[in-house]
């Protein structure tokens, strides 16, 4: 089987048989070979620049950043320095305060060490052993204020109180009383009220003058709403009769507050005290009705007790009247004017007035 790949040994042979001539190849020079050799590999570094071009870029290797961020780095430094300076300055105030209330010189001694002022009704004496007696001999910081606070505002005559510590070992405490408007008469006793319904006692040896009406249809068992809202009819009815400037309340010696819708009041002139019904509105115009016309219903009815002017055009003369004369019903010809009416000259000694 004849090879295709000949030796040059074969070929040599082959050419000889042929008759043909064999020639030895020519040995090249170093110079050529080196040539050959650097053809070669530019053709190879060709071929690599233009793979290159074809080639996808390197992926950048990604660094790999820290958990906190420069910007709450900043923010977590800030919040420890203010838990630094919160902590620093807790224990001082700590430190202060363990000092405050060890140290003697934070002690209430005596009552010396206690001042009241605002008070002209209720005694010092009452404050000092119903309420800030037990705050003598302890430590300026020991005392309740608040609780000390509520008991003042306890008392009948305190509308309120502020009790404060004043360095190193005082306390001070601001009374502001009720101011009272009137008498209430509970049976035989009459103790004071005010505009709210709180009953107060009437202070002995108190340096005012009291100079009230007494009211008269109301009961201590009475909630304090049910008082409060008495007196605020009271209270319209004394401003109604004062709204001219003519102080027409101080002729009032009693006010009869059971029925809302019939505020009744008893005046006290020269001759003999009358009871009159104002019923619930219009009460200065049908109080100075009553004024001008008296002394005609006087000679009118010679036992004239109680006036009733809750009526339009018409007056009852003794509607309460418990005597052998029965009410009889007058008519007001003229309804008069509400206008300032002469003073009387003398007033009736039987106002009511505690000293």
């Amino acid at each position: 089987m004849p090879d295709d790949e000949s030796t040059p040994v074969s070929r040599a042979q082959d050419d000889r048989e042929n008759g043909g001539s064999f020639r030895r190849p020519s040995k090249r020079s170093a110079t050529s070979v080196d040539d050959d050799l650097d053809s070669r590999f530019a053709d190879l570094d060709e071929d690599e620049g233009d793979e290159k071009q074809f080639r996808r870029a390197p992926k950048r290797p990604q660094v790999r950043r820290g958990a906190v961020t420069k910007k709450v780095a900043n923010r977590l430094k800030i919040a420890i320095i203010v838990l630094i300076v919160v902590g620093a300055i807790g224990t001082v105030v700590s430190f202060l305060y363990s000092y405050g209330k060890g140290s003697w010189r934070f002690r209430i001694d005596s009552s010396d060490n206690i001042e009241i002022t605002g008070n002209q009704h209720v005694t010092r004496s009452q404050i000092m052993k119903l309420v800030m007696g037990e705050d003598i001999g302890r430590n300026i910081y020991s005392v309740p204020l608040d609780e000390q606070k509520k008991k003042l505002e306890q008392l009948t005559w305190v509308k309120s109180a502020t009790v404060m510590r004043i360095l190193p070992n005082r306390i001070h405490v601001d009374i502001v009383e009720r101011t009272p408007v009137a008498f209430v008469q509970f049976g035989q006793r009459v103790e004071l009220i005010d505009g709210g319904g709180v009953i107060m006692d009437i202070p002995v040896g108190t340096v005012g003058n009291w100079a009230f009406p007494v009211i008269l249809g109301m009961r201590e068992s009475d909630p304090l709403s049910t008082r409060a809202a008495k007196m605020k009819t009271y209270q319209s009815l004394i401003a109604d009769l004062d709204s001219t400037g003519e102080k027409n309340s101080q002729d009032l010696n009693e006010v009869d507050l059971g029925d809302p819708e019939d505020v009744k009041i008893t005046v006290a002139d020269s001759e003999k005290s009358i009871l009159i019904h104002l019923g619930d509105q219009k009460f200065l115009e049908r109080f100075k009705l009553f004024k001008t016309h008296v002394q005609e219903w006087r000679q009118q009815y010679a036992n004239l007790d109680s006036v009733d002017l809750r009526y339009e055009r018409q007056v009852i003369l003794n509607p309460d009247s418990k005597g052998a004369e029965p009410a009889k019903t007058v008519s007001a010809a003229q309804k008069p004017t509400v206008k300032p009416v002469s003073k009387p000259v003398s007033k009736p000694s039987s106002r009511k007035r505690h000293k």
